[in-house]
């Protein structure tokens, strides 16, 4: 592969099938070929044949082993000798990290303060002695911009976690697998979006041996830096981002991603945190897979002609939607669950102005409440030297058709009580 210079950085050049058909022998004996699982679930929900690649049962629970050992695989001896460093939303860390282990290369992570505890954990499980974990920032861009400050002052090779001819190889073959695993090519094939690595390295494999395979990216709608950059028509900063979905939480997409990504056409689409959220729920209660965030944004995204999901898909089709990784702590789930009432409309919130004299809240739970409506929070603080209190009050709807009903008995009702938008802070200081 040649060099491209690319917003004033020397690049290689894009991949080709080539590079990610030698990558796949080349890391052959460091990853599984992991399986693709049919979903009943969203098979019987779309009329397809919908295919789950499970990159979470990969020994680091991601795809994003393939592209690190790729890129190490490749360093030469004085290299490896240098040592390497990277930065991560947790992830590739572990990847780098396993690959650290396994070659014998002293490693540095740069992970925001914002990484699972879960994650950190695994890190360090998997890399051991080999590696230092250096926990700063309050975004993956945040840790990237330490470690290519690590990478300038010690000579360290930086080992990027999706914006390398190399890495992107290496997360590309997860299409050579699903090429050999399938009698016929997939209709479609779903994938997360962070950076851009693993979908643009299926993509380039896919146009070459697979012309018939529709390649789609997912992002995040509350960080969706492709298509911001796909807008701009380069790579452009997003002002703020939304770290739920951590794992596809960039602010800035890649320079060779995106110019791969945008050669090819690749279409993006973009999925609510609480739909993702309620793919969780479903993935981890029907199907029995424990997926994180970004790892169910694929299979989030995807529903029935008509449906209105971001990504359609016909019946008879079929479609593979990648599991994108499993690095889920389970102290998150009361807030996967949160999001998941709010994006269902079964959970709002409201400040309601009460009286304080004996009796208030039972006309309310009396007067107000539904048969079915469940009071989920209340925060309320008495002042003796008021008339009034206000309270802060979560209500879960038993269905979301229940909402106009409540509005109503609310707007009857002698309380001041006021809806808090999603909008609000005060909304996001339980969302």
């Amino acid at each position: 592969m040649g060099n491209v210079l690319v917003e004033g950085q020397k690049k290689q050049t894009p991949p080709t099938a080539i590079d990610v058909e030698a990558a796949a022998e080349r890391i052959s004996s460091s990853v599984i070929t992991s399986p693709l699982h049919i979903s009943e679930r969203l098979s019987a929900a779309t009329g397809a044949t919908v295919y789950l690649k499970r990159e979470d049962l990969q020994t680091v629970r991601s795809y994003k082993i393939r592209g690190a050992f790729n890129f190490m695989l490749q360093l030469n001896a004085a290299q490896r000798a240098c040592g390497v460093v990277c930065a991560s939303a947790g992830n590739h860390a572990q990847g780098f990290a396993r690959a650290c282990a396994d070659l014998g290369i002293q490693g540095t992570i740069f992970v925001p303060k914002t990484t699972p505890r879960q994650k950190i954990d695994r890190i360090r499980h998997f890399g051991g002695p080999s590696v230092d974990v250096v926990i700063d920032g309050s975004t993956y861009d945040d840790a990237s911009d330490l470690a290519h400050k690590h990478s300038d002052l010690t000579g360290a090779l930086l080992i990027s976690a999706f914006d390398d001819p190399r890495t992107i190889a290496g997360q590309g073959t997860i299409a050579t697998e699903i090429h050999s695993q399938l009698d016929v090519d997939p209709d479609v094939i779903v994938v997360p979006v962070g950076g851009g690595g693993v979908v643009a390295g299926i993509a380039t494999y896919a146009a070459e041996n697979m012309p018939g395979t529709r390649v789609v990216g997912v992002e995040p709608a509350g960080a969706a830096s492709m298509t911001a950059a796909l807008a701009s028509g380069r790579p452009v900063a997003l002002d703020s981002i939304d770290s739920f979905a951590d794992g596809t939480a960039v602010r800035r997409a890649g320079d060779v991603t995106f110019e791969i990504i945008s050669r090819l056409r690749v279409p993006m689409h973009l999925v609510e945190e609480g739909r993702d959220a309620h793919e969780m729920l479903d993935l981890y209660q029907v199907d029995g897979i424990i997926a994180e965030p970004s790892g169910a944004l694929a299979s989030a995204a995807i529903g029935p002609v008509g449906s209105g999901a971001p990504v359609e898909v016909e019946p008879g089709t079929t479609v593979v939607c990648l599991v994108s990784g499993g690095n889920n702590d389970i102290s998150r789930y009361s807030e996967v669950i949160e999001r998941a009432l709010v994006w269902e409309g079964l959970k709002h919130y409201f400040i309601v102005n009460f009286p304080q004299e004996p009796g208030a809240l039972r006309r309310f739970l009396n007067d107000v409440l539904g048969p079915d409506d469940d009071i989920a929070l209340f925060e309320y603080m008495k002042r003796s030297d008021r008339e009034t209190g206000p309270a802060f009050v979560g209500i879960t709807l038993g269905a979301a058709s229940d909402l106009p009903g409540l509005l109503q008995r609310m707007d009857a009702s002698p309380l001041e009580i006021e809806q808090v938008g999603q909008d609000s802070p005060l909304f996001r200081m339980f969302v």
